[in-house]
């Protein structure tokens, strides 16, 4: 059994003019979500054997605050086809992983929600799909169980969610009408 956990950076801020997409970092909304969202993994108890990321300054941001409230760091593997990747690419990617249990990736939408939607078939057995279906939501995380024992194997309609958690879930403050 292989556990992936997506996360989804944190919210951006579109305020501060970049040259690049690549180099737009968090707003103080985001800063705040991440930390809180570490501190809720801390408390789930959830241990990572490896994390796979965006190297864009969001994804770096966002794993910053997830560490600040996680309470240890964990040492990223930044593979920059994560970045704004498709779907498609993202499976490609999970192929790839270590041959370990738990996996985090940290990356953009839609590709999360992409291979969230392709890797979980729709069904009474998966409510969060549906929520997921609507909208993945900036620093949530999808808690993916995968009965397999190489990630080489994942494949579409192969995984069961475990859970899903996302910012306004944890505090009304970060929610959508607190913008």
């Amino acid at each position: 059994m292989k556990t992936l956990t997506l996360l989804r950076h944190a919210k951006s801020g579109w305020d501060d003019p970049v040259a690049r997409d690549f180099d737009r970092g968090l707003n103080d909304r985001g800063k705040r979500g991440a930390k809180l969202v570490g501190e809720h993994m801390r408390k789930l108890g959830l241990v990572f054997d490896a994390v796979v990321s965006s190297p864009a300054v969001r994804c770096v941001d966002t794993l910053d605050g997830i560490w600040e409230g996680y309470g240890t760091v964990l040492h990223p593997v930044w593979d920059r086809r994560v970045y704004l990747a498709s779907g498609a690419t993202l499976l490609d990617v999970v192929h790839e992983f270590p041959d370990v249990d738990h996996v985090l990736m940290c990356g953009h939408n839609p590709g999360l929600e992409d291979l969230i939607l392709m890797l979980v078939p729709d069904g009474p057995d998966n409510p969060f799909r549906d929520e997921v279906e609507e909208k993945l939501p900036t620093a949530s995380v999808a808690e993916l169980q995968i009965d397999v024992t190489h990630w080489a194997d994942v494949k579409a309609n192969s995984a069961k969610f475990s859970q899903l958690v996302r910012p306004r879930d944890l505090s009304i403050d970060l929610g959508p009408a607190s913008r």
